[in-house]
């Protein structure tokens, strides 16, 4: 099923910076085979719903090896039985 989400992850207890884990988030994203449009507060994703799922796991697991301790993470998803959601449908 396809989908579109936007996710927004807030690494806790790091310091004032996150452009580390941000970073790489955005390169465990490229693992998949997403659309993302990346934003000031979160990233946009368009893809298969399970894929997305994985892929939020999957950071949640790779940044918490990698040493941060505490995530949390906003997720939104839309899924459409009509057609296919895109990100180019949602610009204005």
């Amino acid at each position: 099923m396809r989908a579109t989400a936007e996710l927004q992850v807030i690494p806790l207890g790091r310091g004032v910076s996150v452009r580390r884990e941000i970073t790489r988030i955005v390169e465990l994203f490229h693992e998949y085979d997403f659309i993302i449009e990346t934003h000031a507060s979160g990233t946009n994703i368009e893809g298969e719903l399970a894929e997305i799922l994985a892929a939020v796991e999957k950071i949640h697991e790779v940044l918490h090896q990698e040493g941060c301790v505490r995530l949390v993470s906003y997720l939104k998803l839309e899924t459409r039985t009509d057609r296919a959601p895109t990100l180019a449908g949602k610009r204005l």
